[in-house]
């Protein structure tokens, strides 16, 4: 089931740098960005009512809470960063170096979450690395 939610995602986040190009021409990056945040709030507080998970926020640490508002700290500048690069560049190219996320993660959890780093995961890696440099250059 991840896999098929993992994919999902990978198709949205597609059509979402498709969508916010077309839609950020003549709007200020940062205007953009929250109005897409504002969409993404509406959409998040939604499913958890839709799901009755509301009554869960009373349970959450305080771990959790500090690391969740981190992440979203994190997922604000990141948002911040891709939505003036889209607006300045092209999607082409700026969706291939956003995706180097997905080589940062490895590092990271390697280093913070002590997730196993295998060969194949090294070539991964440097495969990506690659492919970007192959996209933007």
């Amino acid at each position: 089931m991840w896999f098929w939610l993992a994919l999902g995602s990978a198709v949205f986040a597609a059509l979402t740098s498709i969508l916010a190009k077309i839609g950020i021409e003549g709007v200020g990056s940062h205007l953009a960005t929250a109005i897409r945040t504002m969409v993404v709030v509406i959409m998040a507080w939604g499913m958890v009512f839709l799901t009755n998970q509301q009554g869960g926020l009373k349970e959450i640490s305080t771990k959790s809470w500090i690391f969740l508002i981190l992440s979203g700290m994190a997922t604000g500048a990141s948002w911040l960063c891709y939505y003036r690069a889209l607006q300045i560049g092209d999607a082409s190219k700026v969706v291939p170096v956003d995706k180097l996320s997905v080589v940062i993660t490895l590092a990271l959890a390697f280093v913070f979450l002590h997730e196993e780093f295998t060969v194949k995961s090294l070539l991964g890696c440097l495969l990506i690395g690659a492919g970007t440099l192959l996209m933007v250059l």
